[in-house]
């Protein structure tokens, strides 16, 4: 038999043929035709973006300064000294980044509302030119048929709050700023996000240094801004069940660190969901469980954080769903000979991943997080809040990004969340990110996210390859 014969008559001779060649196949299933691979019905798919990433228009129309503007014009900060300052500029071009998710035939939105276009200094009478822009980009939204998921605190915190997360009334502060928006847009906003990754604004700005505010505390010192960071998220939910109308949901974007069991067997499984529960304890455990676990607490031991009457039943405060924002996994495995039962395995310098050096490249990581966290706590709903990469996304000599490495990236960690989907996890939805190209935080602009490409110059936004190919994903509601 010759390779032809053997893809004609083997390969595609029928479901014996496949299975006498070691394939499995399903029962009654025609080979010939192509694989299911469509999503449930009514799947929400979605793009997102961030304020300070987008909008631009930093002292306009009464906005407060915040950490990140003070952060990144900080020398050397921020790659090639760039700011948030400009950015997409959306804050007067909010129209045109509609007519994008528009042509996408995306039914949701994910944005972030500038708490300092709000209250100008974290706190006090609400300004209401910030309250008008959000309203008319709310509306036209809603004009176009997107609905708008609102995420209330995506990291950049009003520089006028004394002491920043470090000192615990900001998280009041966050409640009182959370109650007044849920009661101005719950009429047309349905779904709210309290807080936007929680490591990050924590660790990254008060333990490893690299984003705002640039501190490298004591450990006990960052423990107590990552309590005051899940006990805003609690108080936050609290405010904006007692503001908004009825029916109104509430939960929070978390980058929770996800492990993927080197293989699918029982021991490899249950210590991915231990890892999962152990690595994530100051943040999505304490939410989800209403109290640290105790072998956090006495890991920590003196630098264990200052814990108020009240708070922790405010951070367990029940939420309607979940949304996760899945990028890159920790592979872990079973090892009895460790101390917590388990062994985290370290990326290898031959690792797939993509433009920005974080981001390695494990799709299994979109169904285990799903998955692990749908086992562990069994949230009504679960969303993803963000999934995508960075790529180096040249533009060719027809003025087109053609950036099928980006394709390659969402077709494979899709499948995966379909297949969490298939098996009914209760997955209801996706927000790709990002709508475009953006201020990609302490990379500057030299990283894109974007499935549009934007000229930082003059703000034409182009659709990359990866944009048609999404909106043809959306079209089917299944996999291409």
């Amino acid at each position: 038999m010759d390779r032809r014969d053997f893809l004609t008559k083997g390969m595609l001779g029928g479901a014996a043929g496949l299975a006498a060649n070691g394939f499995a196949t399903v029962a009654g299933a025609d080979p010939m035709k192509p694989q299911d691979l469509s999503f449930p019905k009514d799947f929400l798919w979605g793009c997102a973006t961030a304020s300070y990433q987008i909008e631009g228009a930093v002292t306009e129309d009464g906005r407060g300064q915040t950490n990140w503007d003070v952060f990144s014009h900080t020398p050397g900060k921020v790659a090639n000294g760039d700011t948030g300052d400009v950015a997409c500029d959306s804050y007067h071009r909010y129209t045109d980044d509609i007519a994008l998710l528009k042509a996408l035939g995306v039914k949701a939105y994910r944005l972030s509302i500038a708490w300092s276009r709000i209250f100008p200094d974290g706190r006090g009478k609400p300004n209401q030119k910030g309250i008008d822009y959000y309203n008319r980009v709310i509306d036209g939204l809603l004009a176009a048929g997107i609905q708008p998921n609102v995420t209330l605190f995506h990291w950049d915190l009003p520089q006028a709050l004394p002491g920043g997360w470090q000192n615990r009334d900001t998280a009041k502060a966050f409640a009182d700023y959370a109650g007044v928006m849920a009661g101005k847009l719950s009429d047309r906003v349905h779904r709210f996000m309290t807080v936007n990754e929680l490591r990050c604004f924590t660790d990254l700005g008060h333990m490893v240094g690299i984003h705002a505010p640039g501190l490298k505390l004591p450990q006990g010192q960052v423990n107590q801004v990552r309590h005051h960071g899940v006990l805003a998220h609690g108080l936050g939910v609290q405010a904006i069940r007692a503001s908004a109308r009825a029916g109104t949901e509430v939960g929070l974007a978390d980058n929770a660190n996800i492990f993927v069991p080197v293989i699918e067997t029982p021991d490899h499984i249950e210590a991915a969901k231990k890892a999962l529960r152990d690595d994530n304890a100051m943040f999505l455990t304490a939410i989800m469980e209403g109290a640290y676990p105790d072998s956090y607490l006495s890991a920590a031991g003196a630098d264990a954080p200052k814990v108020q009457a009240g708070d922790m039943a405010a951070i367990g405060s029940p939420i309607d769903f979940v949304a996760l924002n899945i990028y890159t996994p920790t592979y872990v495995k079973a090892d009895p000979s460790a101390p917590r039962g388990y062994t985290p395995l370290p990326h290898l310098p031959s690792s797939p991943r993509m433009a920005s050096p974080w981001l390695y490249v494990g799709p299994e990581v979109a169904y285990w997080g799903v998955r692990a966290v749908s086992e562990l706590w069994k949230p009504k709903a679960i969303y993803i809040s963000e999934n995508g990469c960075s790529a180096d996304d040249p533009v060719n000599a027809s003025g087109l990004v053609d950036d099928s490495d980006r394709i390659m990236y969402l077709r494979n960690y899709l499948g995966q969340f379909r297949r969490a989907a298939a098996e009914g996890y209760p997955l209801k939805g996706y927000f790709l990110w990002s709508l475009m190209d953006n201020f990609e935080w302490a990379d500057g602009y030299g990283k894109r996210f974007g499935i549009h490409h934007v000229d930082f110059a003059t703000q034409k936004r182009t659709p990359k390859l990866s944009a048609l190919w999404y909106k043809e994903l959306i079209r089917r509601n299944a996999l291409v």
